[in-house]
């Protein structure tokens, strides 16, 4: 019987534009340009500057290096990873696979690749999904265990993602691709305390992933010796970070069958993907409810979602990190002022916001499925408004046109050339037949943000 890695490595082998069924294709795009627009409008958060100077300082600056997008110097393509994923998770607008954000690791590393090395464009969308499916697949599998246990699964399984579309990128051989998962599982790693505490480590999480998966393929092309079992292991990734015995065998049986791919959902709103149901349950109350004052609200939601790091945050706040996944903050900001926006969730001592966050009582309740919210609000004059909002992933999972819709809205109150996102839906619709530099072009007409020094 073929070890998991093995498995895994003679699917991703396998992967090309014939086999893929369309439907996979066209998410691959839709998730393609989710990225590169919420990349371009997070062009102004603070953590890609940050992040720059650090891989500057690093790496260096390289005559034909990757470009650091938004700012036009080029460096090493770990650098560019470490960078431009910080850019691309910025708003916290970024795609969603299961708990993972796979987006902001495989996006920005194929990039830099491709644009380095000059691998044929035609490469990019199976290896893109190569990393879908190889993150998602085990996500899918163990974050019921992994996530509870403290670790994040964009870099638990994001790293093992990225081993594998580099390695797609690269053409590597069937069994160079299955060293390169087992060296991934080796420099895998990342925890959730910084949600509790609202401080910025997760923004950089997904770069150090990226670059850890691209040297997991290095190694493996150089011919470094892998562990074969390094997921189904006595001390394996199974058993190391999902504390689990579950049995294995049939796991690499849902590759091909049940597409990751096809589960990858995106964000109308720059909070928490476990907050996207509750917002859009308390705008939809806020309608309701008119200009009636709020005493109190109960909100009801499932234990996996009110477990996670920082969603039961009741402030006081001093960060985005803090609010975006604070379910009472999101939810009273949305009932007072709408929409929520960056400038509202970085808006700390809204007098009112806060004093309605210590009045949302959080309840974990194993009947209201994941990604669906229960919440009452109590007006001052004794009314109970309710709203039961049952959503499921298909209700975020939109098609490219409904995420391009998204990403120049947003770019419209930025403030963004249009252009810049017609050379990124040119880019993605013309696939296979593409050019990179017009990802580069739409990233060269953002305004100068000064680097970090």
């Amino acid at each position: 019987m073929q070890t998991l890695a093995a498995s895994m490595a003679r699917f991703i082998a396998g992967l090309n534009l014939t086999i893929l069924p369309s439907e996979v294709v066209e998410k691959a795009k839709a998730c393609l340009l989710n990225a590169y627009g919420m990349g371009l409008n997070g062009y102004d958060t603070p953590y890609a500057p940050v992040a720059r100077a650090a891989a500057v300082a690093l790496d260096g600056e390289v005559a034909r290096g990757a470009t650091l997008l938004g700012d036009g110097r080029r460096t090493t393509i770990g650098g560019a990873c470490l960078a431009n994923s910080a850019l691309f998770h910025g708003r916290a607008q970024e795609d969603t696979c299961g708990a993972a954000h796979f987006g902001t690791v495989l996006v920005p590393l194929l990039t830099a690749m491709i644009e380095t090395r000059h691998y044929p464009i035609g490469r990019l969308l199976p290896a893109l999904v190569a990393g879908y499916e190889a993150g998602g697949l085990l996500e899918k599998a163990y974050a019921d265990r992994t996530t509870p246990g403290g670790f994040r699964s964009s870099a638990i399984y994001g790293t093992i993602a990225a081993a594998a579309a580099a390695g797609k990128l690269m053409e590597l051989e069937e069994a160079q691709l299955g060293a390169a998962l087992a060296n991934a599982v080796s420099f895998t790693g990342g925890v959730l305390q910084s949600f509790s505490d609202g401080t910025d480590e997760w923004r950089y999480q997904v770069g150090a992933v990226a670059r850890n998966g691209l040297l997991a393929a290095e190694l493996a092309r150089a011919g470094s010796i892998a562990a074969p079992h390094a997921f189904e292991g006595k001390t394996g990734f199974i058993a190391s970070f999902a504390r689990a015995n579950r049995e294995v065998a049939g796991l690499a049986d849902r590759l091909g069958q049940e597409w990751a791919t096809l589960r990858v959902t995106f964000k109308p709103y720059p909070v928490c993907a476990f907050n996207q149901t509750p917002v859009t349950a308390a705008l939809a109350l806020r309608r309701e409810l008119g200009a009636a004052a709020i005493r109190a609200v109960r909100v009801r939601m499932n234990p996996f979602e009110t477990g996670y790091a920082g969603m039961d945050a009741t402030g006081p706040f001093n960060s985005i990190s803090g609010t975006l996944m604070s379910i009472p903050f999101c939810i009273a900001t949305a009932l007072i002022h709408g929409v929520p926006d960056t400038r509202a969730m970085t808006t700390y001592n809204d007098a009112a916001v806060n004093d309605l966050v210590t009045g949302v009582e959080l309840i974990s309740d194993n009947a209201v499925p994941i990604l669906s919210a229960i919440i009452e609000v109590e007006t001052t004059d004794g009314r109970v408004q309710r709203r039961n909002q049952q959503m499921t992933a298909a209700d975020y999972a939109y098609d490219r046109a409904a995420v391009a819709t998204l990403v120049r809205d947003i770019g419209v109150k930025q403030d963004l050339p249009p252009r810049a996102f017609d050379l990124l839906e040119r880019f993605v619709e013309q696939l296979p037949d593409s050019a990179i530099d017009d990802v580069l072009a739409s990233y060269g007409m953002l305004p100068a943000i000064r680097p970090v020094q």
